[in-house]
């Protein structure tokens, strides 16, 4: 009976052990070098987006100002 008692209550004392909560790791070098890369590839794609709007735009007012035939 002892025994049994002593497996549970190491069973039981493992179960806890494997579920307490973790502190949350620092960001690596690594982790911080990817998200300033998309950040930056962010900011390179609005830069081409406001340019292609602004071809549209010019592309817009020649077709109006072209003569009509």
């Amino acid at each position: 009976m002892r025994k049994l008692l002593l497996a549970a209550v190491a069973g039981t004392a493992f179960a806890l052990v494997g579920c307490s909560e973790k502190p949350a790791e620092t960001p690596t070098e690594a982790a911080m070098e990817s998200t300033e890369a998309a950040m930056e590839s962010s900011e390179m794609a609005a830069d081409a987006s406001g340019m292609a709007a602004d071809a549209s735009g010019m592309a817009a007012d020649a077709s109006e100002a072209a003569p009509k035939i």
